[in-house]
């Protein structure tokens, strides 16, 4: 089964400097436990552009979709044997990023 577990993090950065060690670790305990498929920061909203090519209309609109405060600054795919031990690794992931984190379902 395989989940992705979303960064939440804010305008504010909650981060308080010293996260990648623990990141860094926690990566490599999905490494070690084989639960890794693939990690990556992404960039802010600014750096977002929204496009709608439905019925070939070509509209872009710069930056997030969304227009909240908090935002996904990077996720983790997983692939775990069951939901506990996705829920298992996201409080972990929450713990070594100092940050909240969103679990869902990863479809292909």
């Amino acid at each position: 089964m395989k989940y992705i577990i979303f960064v939440v993090d804010s305008q504010s950065n909650t981060a308080a400097g010293n996260e990648m060690a623990a990141i860094d670790a926690f990566n490599d305990g999905l490494r070690r436990d084989g639960y890794w498929v693939m990690a990556a920061g992404i960039g802010a909203p600014n750096t977002a552009t929204v496009i709608d090519n439905r019925r070939g209309v070509g509209l872009l609109q710069s930056g997030s979709l969304f227009v909240e405060s908090e935002h996904y600054s990077g996720f983790w795919i997983i692939d775990v044997p069951s939901p506990e031990v996705a829920m298992e690794l996201a409080n972990a992931g929450s713990q070594a990023c100092n940050r909240r984190v969103e679990l869902r379902p990863f479809l292909r």
